[in-house]
């Protein structure tokens, strides 16, 4: 399993995909928010079938490590709880927009 520092997200190549919009803001080309949420979702579905498959390999006896079992499943949890979290306070932002006085 591998760990990435904070280092690697300021790496030339992210920084690269960034452009400078009309205003002069750097923008992402990529992908918007919406694109953005889409890849967090697929994400943690992702992490969330490769936990599932760990847990088929132990239980069938493919599988002997059974650290990277209970690793593969806190990092689902982990993933899920953040995705929760993140969508909370998302809901929490909107309603409060919207009790807002025109």
């Amino acid at each position: 399993m591998a760990i990435n520092g904070i280092s690697g997200l300021l790496s030339p190549s992210n920084i690269s995909a960034l452009s400078k919009g009309e205003n002069g803001i750097a923008k992402d080309d990529s992908s918007d928010f919406g694109g953005a949420i889409k890849s967090a979702i697929e994400t943690i579905d992702k992490t969330q079938k490769d936990a599932n498959k760990e847990i088929e390999k132990a239980v069938t006896g493919e599988s002997q490590d059974l650290h990277k079992t209970i690793i593969a499943l806190q990092t689902a949890d982990l993933k899920f709880q953040l995705g929760l979290q993140v969508r909370n306070k998302l809901i929490g932002a909107y309603e409060e927009i919207m009790r807002m006085q025109v």
